[in-house]
């Protein structure tokens, strides 16, 4: 771990390595931290010549997960072409408030980005400056209340609050089935603005903590129940497909009735 972030692999031609929630992956802001940044400090702490590092894709700033950057702009060019192209494969998964008719299914929709607030949202096709969004999901496991851990205060939390969503017939509420969320595993298809915040926000799921598409909804997810788990691409130089993956550091993972259980 070499300060807010932890590297996983390293060559001369890429880096693979955790970003933590709250961090940017690439800041205009004066002053602010950023993945370039940090990653730049490293190699340069190792006293490394080379500390270029290029963004070949991206994670909203709160999501925690794995993420790949390039050393030269080659190198860059490559990995940003198997990301454009999806031939760079990035699994993630998300706790979504409620539960899916089906065990596993496709979302289609149309995003519109609105660079004022930072957000997207599911418009017509047809809308001018839409783009097609899809996304295949899996859904691993069904958590119920009474699962949880009784002595969990931020799950107490949370009831509370679904509660009092329930009560007052707020949107949160309503999606929230008796609270019940699901623990699913998602793979992009498109790259979008948000996408998987917004689609499945407004498929009825909003992601656990998303204070953006979600409001109301109980905080200390990572900060947000979203994670990118596993990236696999093929190494620019050698050729050679390479697979990495994570585990969720924040609180997707839960002690339940008395055992340790990944939820």
């Amino acid at each position: 771990m070499y300060k807010n972030v932890e590297i996983i692999y390293e060559d001369k031609e890429v880096v693979v390595c955790r970003k933590m929630p709250g961090f940017p992956v690439h800041t205009p802001r004066l002053g602010q931290q950023d993945m370039v940044s940090l990653l730049r400090n490293y190699f340069a702490t190792k006293g490394e010549e080379n500390t270029q590092i290029f963004v070949v894709h991206r994670l909203d700033q709160p999501v925690e997960g794995i993420m790949v950057f390039a050393r030269n702009k080659q190198t860059a060019a490559n990995l940003s072409r198997q990301s454009r192209e999806r031939s760079m494969d990035k699994c993630y998964l998300a706790l979504v408030e409620g539960t899916f008719a089906e065990e596993s299914g496709v979302l289609e929709d149309y995003l519109w980005q609105d660079k004022e607030t930072n957000t997207s949202s599911v418009v017509e096709q047809g809308t001018p400056g839409a783009k097609y969004a899809m996304l295949r999901y899996q859904v691993e496991k069904v958590i119920k209340p009474e699962e949880v851990n009784s002595r969990d205060e931020t799950i107490q939390v949370a009831s509370k609050i679904d509660n009092k969503s329930q009560e007052t017939g707020s949107l949160a509420g309503s999606q929230r089935q008796g609270g019940e969320r699901s623990l699913v595993r998602v793979w992009l298809e498109t790259g979008r603005h948000h996408q998987i915040r917004v689609q499945m926000a407004y498929a009825g799921h909003p992601i656990v903590g998303d204070r953006k598409y979600n409001p109301g909804s109980v905080q200390g997810f990572m900060p947000v129940g979203l994670c990118a788990v596993k990236i696999a691409f093929v190494h620019p130089v050698t050729g050679r497909r390479m697979e990495f993956s994570v585990e969720p550091q924040g609180k997707l993972f839960r002690v339940m009735d008395g055992h340790a259980e990944r939820i």
